[in-house]
């Protein structure tokens, strides 16, 4: 009889008419499905417990034949609660409870029953909580607790639901061939932008499908251009996309933080040029022409990032000190310098190391192309390419694969959003789109809704406030962080970036998350404090594209004024890197953990302003290494990887050696190298106490063709 009472009682409330004072509030929502789900047990591997939360009443979660049992979803942020909806299989409880939980540690009971009928039962809940357990105390028959459906119903975020879709702000730059005054806007913006390395200023150009005639687009500091077809060859330029160094007078080694991306240039003297060095990316583009790498005079430059492109003519590297290129085409290559490194490129010029300083790997382990904006049918999409093994040239020859997701399932952040409106969001199940812009959080933005995509427009910034992380993943399946600047604070911060939680153990390998083109900064733009940059606890993560940078110029720079001990520690196994630039850390740049960790492409300079020897001092080393692979670790792999040293307050500093890994067969590098640079401080070996000593002023490399 109460069972009865009880149904009749949760059919009256969910039918029941709003009061006056509820007449405006949300209809409650869905905010269960396809959240982070976990459970006591699970009767074998058809029956997980993703699978009662997953929407599909063909699949289902079953417990062990034992008593009690829990299954408990994470909604992401807390929500005002209004019912939950259990669809039992054959196997149901009898006596449960369903508890509440701001914190996922102290449970408070929302509902409870000794006389459950199974089926299908709703139950009227209130509260506000972030998680939802339902505690199976008896079972109804001999096996276990089995859900095909486990669905929390509410309002997130207390009682407003965010929109998706809109307006992408007036630092988006939004053109067809028909509109006026293209040319001019860049002229201006550039302007703006050519020596603004720490301004605040950001911008993105996005230029629908259609030919563009007499363009040349000078591209500055935190900008970006991108066409807004599905193809490269559907967005062309007669013209250029032109990055050069007059600004630093013809020195190109400051030419960070822009990028070009999903066009097709014919360039006006047959050859573009791409003076750029770190966190500049050049992506999915078509060349119809030669690419020129170095400043006009040929001065300096320190190395960048191409990759899903086609240059049909050669890439003139001149004085590119380091560059990566991968998944792409290009028409041949020119000058090596220091390290130039090659996966999954055709055309690209054979291993040679250590003369010509080539390595070049003929496929690319894994990748998966940065998703991107793009216009059709008169609305915004976002095309979110799919996973490739063992990729090799362009990924957009044939018909594009992957998913396209709508504006509409994106929150259009505007600069003012706070991160609880962000968490919100994603507790929503939206996905990010950040248009240009500086955005301070106050608390952790948490990803941990599987599939969610967070992009940035513009090189849009996240300063974190008050030391908290700024950006945290989940460890869950298909998160794509990409397009996106992280600021450290004035405040320290224990990370800036974490991907998984600690102790992340779950299986990504089908569906990776992946971190591209995010760049991660301490100091330059004001004092600025971090422990770790980038901490990576998550399995299978693919990092393609960084540059973790504690600066060495720029205001609040000092040895302990932008104090960050680690810019990258790597924990969790199978970890893939494609282009890891890490940068003066005050101890470690990178450590990894991990087991079966990869690096394709490594470039580092070690802390310019180290006071003196005691300050680098690693126990019985002299120095950090730049690398260092933990002694626990039995699998590891690295190739064209490269350490440079300037110690500028102090050139008697020695450092033992630049890379630094326990000696056994499961660990191999390929290409290594370290340069003292004028000879400002030096290095005994190149990887433990195997490579010749640096010397002199020369900076002429040491290498190691392949270690042990």
């Amino acid at each position: 009889m109460l069972a009865l009472v009880t149904a009749l009682l949760g059919g009256l409330l969910a039918v029941a008419p709003a009061t006056a004072g509820q007449a405006g509030a949300a209809a409650p929502a869905l905010l269960s499905q396809g959240r982070p789900v976990t459970a006591s047990s699970q009767e074998n591997a058809g029956t997980p417990a993703a699978a009662a939360v997953d929407g599909d009443l063909g699949t289902r979660w079953s417990s062990a034949f034992a008593d009690p049992q829990w299954i408990q979803v994470d909604l992401g942020a807390p929500a005002a609660l209004s019912r939950v909806d259990l669809r039992w299989e054959t196997a149901y409880a009898t006596a449960y409870r369903i508890e509440t939980s701001t914190d996922g540690a102290a449970w408070t009971t929302a509902y409870t029953t000794t006389t459950g009928p199974g089926g299908t039962e709703s139950l009227p809940v209130s509260g506000t909580a972030r998680y939802v357990r339902l505690h199976g105390l008896t079972r109804a028959t001999g096996w276990g607790y089995s859900l095909w459906e486990f669905q929390v119903y509410g309002t997130a975020g207390g009682g407003t639901t965010l929109p998706g879709g809109g307006d992408l702000g007036p630092n988006v730059h939004v053109f067809d061939p028909s509109t006026p005054g293209l040319q001019a806007t860049l002229d201006e913006v550039f302007r703006q932008q050519e020596s603004a390395q720490f301004g605040t200023g950001r911008h993105a150009f996005l230029l629908k499908p259609g030919t563009y005639n007499g363009i040349n687009a000078q591209l500055g500091f935190y900008t970006q251009i991108a066409g807004l077809g599905l193809r490269p060859d559907d967005t062309t330029i007669n013209g250029d996309v032109t990055v050069d160094a007059g600004w630093f007078n013809g020195n190109a080694t400051q030419n960070f933080w822009r990028s070009a991306e999903n066009l097709a240039l014919n360039p006006v003297n047959g050859t573009d040029r791409w003076a750029v060095s770190q966190a500049s990316s050049f992506r999915r583009m078509h060349v119809r022409g030669g690419l020129n790498l170095a400043p006009t005079g040929y001065g300096w430059a320190s190395g960048g990032y191409i990759a899903d492109s086609r240059i049909d003519g050669q890439v003139g590297n001149y004085s590119q000190q380091q560059w990566y290129t991968r998944d792409s085409a290009i028409g041949g290559w020119s000058n090596s310098v220091w390290n130039q490194v090659f996966s999954g490129v055709e055309g690209a010029p054979a291993t040679a190391f250590p003369e010509p300083k080539y390595t070049s790997l003929d496929t690319t382990p894994i990748s998966r192309e940065k998703p991107f904006l793009f216009y059709e049918g008169g609305q915004y999409k976002v095309f979110a390419p799919a996973k490739r093994v063992g990729a090799r040239g362009v990924s957009w020859s044939g018909t594009p694969q992957g998913e396209t997701v709508p504006l509409s399932r994106f929150y259009v952040v505007r600069p003012g959003t706070t991160a609880a409106t962000l968490n919100q969001a994603v507790a929503q199940g939206l996905h990010l789109l950040f248009t240009p812009g500086v955005y301070h959080v106050d608390r952790t933005v948490v990803i941990d809704r599987p599939g969610t995509i967070v992009l940035g427009l513009g090189l849009a910034t996240l300063v974190p406030d008050n030391g908290v992380t700024a950006l945290r993943v989940g460890d869950v399946d298909g998160v794509r962080l990409a397009g996106l600047l992280i600021d450290a604070g004035p405040v320290n911060s224990p990370t800036l970036l974490e991907i998984g939680p600690q102790g992340a153990a779950a299986d990504h390998a089908a569906d990776p998350i992946t971190v591209q083109d995010v760049y991660l900064r301490v100091g330059g733009a004001g004092a600025g404090r971090a422990t770790t940059a980038l901490a990576v606890h998550s399995d299978d993560t693919i990092v393609d594209h960084t540059w973790v940078w504690r600066a060495d110029h720029g205001d609040g720079v000092g040895w302990e004024t932008n104090r960050a001990d680690y810019g990258v520690r790597v924990y969790g196994d199978d970890v893939l890197a494609t282009g890891l630039f890490v940068e003066h850390f005050n101890k470690y740049d990178v450590e990894w953990f991990g087991e079966r960790g990869r690096t394709v492409f490594f470039q580092n300079e070690k802390a310019y302003d180290a006071p003196n020897q005691a300050a680098v001092q690693d126990g019985p080393y002299k120095g950090y290494a730049a690398y260092r692979v933990d002694d626990s670790v039995t699998t590891h792999e690295g190739w064209g990887l490269g350490s440079y040293c300037y110690y500028n307050v102090d050139p008697t500093i020695r450092q033992d050696h630049g890379f630094r890994a326990p000696v056994r067969p499961g660990v191999r590098f390929h290409s290594l190298l370290v340069v003292s640079l004028g000879g400002k401080g030096q290095y005994e070996h190149v990887i433990n106490t195997t490579g010749a000593p640096t010397s002199g002023s020369d900076t002429v490399p040491s290498t190691v063709v392949s270690y042990p």
